[in-house]
C-alpha cells in the first residue's frame, strides 16, 4: 500500500508527537512541583515569622520548665551524722560461787529486774552443816582458851609460893640450918614452875589463835551460806537461761544467765578524726547533745549527751570511738541494734541554705542557676559548707531572697529562658507546668 504526501506527513508528525510526549510531560510535572515548592515555601516563611497564615510558636514561648526554690536564710545546727551501735550500760554475767543442787529459779527469760530481786536459789543443807561443825569448833576453842588461862593461874600461883620457898631456904643455908644441897632443890622447884608459867603463856595464844581460824570459819559457811541465794547486783534484763532448775552447778564454773543494763544505755559510734579538734573544742564549752534514731523506727527518735571520748584514734580506720549516754524511758533501744546518730556540736546563726539538689558539681567545682528578673538564668559558683538534713549550707556565692533552680537542669545554659509555675516566687520549692 501506498501512502500519499500528506498522509505521509500527518503519520509522521503523529509518530513524532508519540516519541516526544513522555518528556513534555516530565517538563511539565517538574514545573508544577517548583510552583507547589515555592508555594510552601513562601508559607513557611510567612509562618516563621509569625504571619497571619501561619500557627508556629514564638522563640520566646520555648522556655525550658524548671522546679526552683528561693534561697533564705536561717540558723543552722552543725552537726556529724553516723551510723551507731546501742551498747548496754553496764552487762553482768551471773555465776554461781558455791556448789550444790539447784532448787528453785525466781524468773522468767527475758524479764525485766530490779536490784537485789532474788534469781536462783541453790541447796543450802549440807553448808549449814559445815556451819554448825564450824560453830562447835569454835565454842571449843573458846573453851580450850579458858581451861590454859586457869592453868596459867594455878601455876603462877604455885611458882609464887616455890620462889618464897626457895629465898627462906637460902637464908636458912646462911645460917647452917639446912644443907646447901636443899636451897639448890628450892630454887629449882622455882625456876621450873617459871618454865610452866611459860608454856601455859604460849598455849594462851595458841588458843586465842585457834579462836581466830574457828571463827574465822564460821564467818566464811555464813557468806557462803548467802551464796545459795543468787540476787541481782543491778536493775536490768535478763537473757537466756544457761542452767535450768534441778540441775547441779558448780563454783565458778558457767554463766546462769546474763543480765544488761539498758536504763541508761549507750550508744557507741565512730567519728572522722578530722572532727576531733571540733569535738573537744565544742565539748570543753559544755555537753553536745547526741540524737539516735533506730533504723527500722524513723519517729523513735532518743536524745541523749555525749560522756565519752576514746583515747587513741584507730590507726585501721582514721575514726575515734565516742559514746552518749540516753535514759531510754521508753526502751526504744536495745542492745546490739544499729541506729542513726546525730551529733550536734554548735548552731551557725543566720546561715545561707538552699536545697541540696539545687547545688551542681563541675570541672570548676560547684555551682548553681540563680533564676534573674527577666526569667534567665545565670550559672553562680558557690562555695557549699555543712549539710543539714535536706539542705545544703553555702557559704560564698549567694544572698538570702534569691531563686535558684532545683530541678530541670540538663536542660539549662547561662541565659535560656526558663517557665516557672505561678507562684514560685513565694520562697517554697515550686515546679513548673508544662504545656
Amino acid at each position: 500500500m501506498y501512502l500519499t504526501g500528506s498522509e505521509s506527513t500527518n503519520q509522521g508528525a503523529a509518530g513524532h508527537a508519540r516519541r516526544t510526549f513522555p518528556w513534555c510531560g516530565i517538563v511539565v510535572l517538574a514545573a508544577a512541583l517548583a510552583a507547589a515548592g515555592c508555594s510552601a515555601g513562601g508559607t513557611a516563611s510567612a509562618d516563621s515569622k509569625g504571619g497571619k497564615g501561619g500557627g508556629g510558636k514564638k522563640k520566646g514561648d520555648m522556655a525550658a520548665p524548671v522546679t526552683v526554690a528561693r534561697v533564705v536564710q536561717r540558723d543552722v545546727p552543725v552537726e556529724v551524722q553516723v551510723i551507731g551501735n546501742v551498747e548496754a550500760y553496764s552487762t553482768i554475767a551471773v555465776r554461781s560461787q558455791v556448789g550444790g543442787e539447784l532448787t528453785k529459779v525466781s524468773f522468767k527469760e527475758g524479764d525485766y529486774i530490779r536490784k537485789a530481786d532474788l534469781l536462783f536459789s541453790i541447796d543450802r543443807r549440807q553448808l549449814e552443816a559445815q556451819l554448825s561443825q564450824a560453830e562447835a569448833n569454835y565454842a571449843k576453842a573458846k573453851a580450850s582458851l579458858g581451861q590454859t588461862q586457869a592453868n596459867l593461874a594455878r601455876d603462877t600461883a604455885q611458882q609464887q609460893y616455890l620462889q618464897s620457898q626457895a629465898e627462906r631456904f637460902a637464908r636458912l643455908v646462911k645460917e647452917g640450918v639446912l644443907s646447901k644441897d636443899q636451897g639448890e632443890q628450892a630454887y629449882s622447884s622455882a625456876a621450873a614452875m617459871q618454865e610452866t608459867i611459860n608454856a601455859d603463856g604460849a598455849a594462851i595464844e595458841s588458843a586465842k589463835a585457834d579462836i581466830a581460824a574457828t571463827k574465822a570459819a564460821v564467818e566464811n559457811l555464813r557468806v557462803q551460806l548467802t551464796y545459795t541465794e543468787i540476787r541481782s547486783p543491778i536493775n536490768g534484763r535478763t537473757g537466756n537461761l544457761m542452767v535450768k532448775q534441778g540441775n547441779l552447778v558448780a563454783a565458778n564454773s558457767v554463766d546462769m544467765v546474763t543480765i544488761n543494763q539498758i536504763q541508761p544505755i549507750y550508744v557507741t559510734f565512730a567519728v572522722p578524726e578530722q572532727q576531733l579538734k571540733s569535738v573537744k573544742t565544742y565539748m570543753a564549752q559544755g555537753k553536745l547533745l547526741v540524737s539516735a534514731t533506730p533504723q527500722d523506727d524513723p519517729s523513735g527518735k532518743e536524745t541523749g549527751y555525749l560522756t565519752f571520748v576514746d583515747n587513741t584514734v584507730d590507726q585501721t580506720t582514721g575514726t575515734i570511738k565516742l559514746k552518749g549516754t540516753f535514759q531510754n524511758e521508753d526502751m526504744r533501744l536495745w542492745p546490739g541494734q544499729f541506729v542513726r546518730v546525730v551529733l550536734r556540736l554548735t548552731t551557725q546563726p543566720n546561715a545561707i541554705v538552699v536545697p541540696n539538689q539545687a547545688v551542681q558539681s563541675g570541672q570548676d567545682g560547684s555551682y548553681v542557676y540563680v533564676v534573674k528578673q527577666n526569667s534567665t538564668v545565670e550559672v553562680r559558683p558557690v562555695t557549699t559548707g555543712a549539710r543539714v538534713e535536706e539542705d545544703l549550707v553555702i557559704e560564698n556565692g549567694l544572698q538570702a531572697g534569691e531563686t535558684v533552680v532545683t530541678e530541670g537542669q540538663l536542660r539549662l545554659s547561662p541565659g535560656v529562658r526558663v517557665r516557672i509555675r505561678p507562684g514560685g516566687s513565694d520562697g517554697g520549692t515550686q515546679k513548673a507546668g508544662d504545656d
